[in-house]
């Protein structure tokens, strides 16, 4: 994927990994699915914001949050993603450990032709993050190659 405002420029890895990583932390401060986040922003915004990705990395997060949440006019919701039975959970993964799981699922079920956005937007809204994003249970934890088979494969 090429940056919008570099042409030269690609789009690499671990940009993606920092929109993952943002798209988590955004979610979980407002109690929203990252599909609301993804689908409030939009593929123009995302295009945008994964360009400039390489800047914002430099940014305290806390401020990027804060941001994306002004500009976009993110609202507050009632899913609280660490809302874990603790009997079943030990520990809820960090927003970088998911922002890792989400950019190595996009990346590895790109399909031809598909950008980093189009990735992001396809998973994000695929059934399969219920699962992913249900703590109580191990889906998350799973080697990628097992979640991106879970993923083509329509679930677990």
């Amino acid at each position: 994927m090429k940056n919008i405002y570099f042409p030269d420029e690609e789009i690499t890895k671990n940009d993606l990994y920092f929109m993952c990583y943002m798209i988590e932390r955004v979610a979980r401060r407002l109690h929203q699915r990252n599909a609301y986040v993804v689908n409030a922003i939009g593929r123009d915004e995302l295009e945008h914001l994964i360009s400039v990705a390489n800047v914002l990395h430099a940014k305290n997060p806390l401020d990027v949050e804060d941001d994306w949440i002004a500009d976009y006019q993110l609202q507050e919701g009632g899913f609280d993603i660490t809302d874990v039975d603790h009997e079943l959970a030990e520990r809820i993964p960090t927003p970088l450990q998911m922002g890792h799981v989400y950019s190595r699922l996009i990346d590895d079920t790109m399909r031809p032709g598909e950008n980093y956005v189009d990735g992001m937007l396809r998973v994000y809204n695929d059934p399969l993050c219920e699962t992913i994003d249900n703590y109580n249970a191990s889906a998350f934890y799973e080697p990628s190659y097992v979640i991106a088979r879970a993923y083509n494969n329509g679930g677990f």
